[in-house]
């Protein structure tokens, strides 16, 4: 069972780790200030970089992503709990997200590629 956005803001000012698995694209577009970005695909290989003696909250786009890293970080001896409603939910909640300006990115292989094409039209 995950946590809620506002949880998970109270567990990470107590020093739980939050951790972003989304793809660059959706980091890049907006994420929760203070996470460390492990995508999803690169998370076994980078848990040592994770505090095993912390509390580690995941979080996605909406909520899949982050059960599946929340499970496999538990396998591997971390507390892991995902946040609920992924970073959809945390924006709905009012709470911020970073940079300024930015915004929910689509997740997926052309959300990429339109993402890219807008950051060029803007360039």
């Amino acid at each position: 069972m995950g946590v809620s956005p506002a949880e998970a803001q109270e567990l990470v000012e107590g020093g739980a780790q939050l951790v972003d698995v989304r793809a660059d694209h959706e980091w890049e577009a907006g994420h929760i200030a203070g996470a460390l970005h492990l995508p999803l695909a690169e998370l076994a290989g980078r848990a040592e970089e994770l505090d095993r003696e912390r509390r580690v909250i995941v979080y996605c786009r909406g909520g899949s992503r982050c059960e599946m890293a929340a499970e496999a970080l538990a396998g591997a001896g971390f507390e892991a709990t995902p946040m609920s409603g992924g970073i959809r939910a945390w924006e709905d909640a009012g709470l911020p997200v970073e940079p300024d300006g930015g915004y929910v990115a689509e997740s997926g292989e052309a959300a990429a590629v339109l993402q890219a094409r807008k950051r060029s039209a803007v360039s």
